[in-house]
């Protein structure tokens, strides 16, 4: 008869404008895949990368979970902040203790600002067009 291992992981989802982030969190090694691909490879940027690992620094578990992250939608830099904020929620799941360095940090506040909409009769959402008094 066979064992089924379960593996025990944790959940947060991450929103920035238009990106999803999907961050599952397990024992591990500190090893972080976003869409299959590396962290490096995903994010070629090291500002972008700090960035999406700064909830897992700040609280010192970075070498504690594997994070297995799915994204989609936004740019580069709306999907790193969208990370950013799953992990962020992953870890307060593991441990309710955490949330207090996240919160103090501006880590579990999902950043609002979309985009604006244009309005009709102009060219975009603020922008009018050029007046003419003649």
């Amino acid at each position: 008869m066979e064992d089924k291992v379960s593996i025990v992981q944790y959940y947060g989802t991450g929103k920035r404008k238009t990106a999803i982030a999907r961050v599952f969190l397990r024992e591990g090694t500190g090893n972080i895949k976003i869409n299959n691909r590396e962290i490096n490879e995903y994010f070629p940027m090291h500002a972008m990368q700090t960035l999406a690992r700064s909830p897992l620094t700040l609280t010192n578990t970075i070498d504690k979970f594997d994070a297995y992250i799915t994204t989609k939608g936004g740019g580069i830099a709306a999907q790193a902040d969208a990370v950013r904020l799953g992990v962020a929620r992953a870890l307060t799941k593991f441990n309710p203790e955490l949330r207090k360095i996240l919160k103090d940090n501006k880590m579990l506040t999902r950043d609002a600002r979309e985009k604006e909409r244009k309005k009709y009769g102009q060219p975009g959402a603020r922008k009018r067009f050029q007046f003419s008094k003649r």
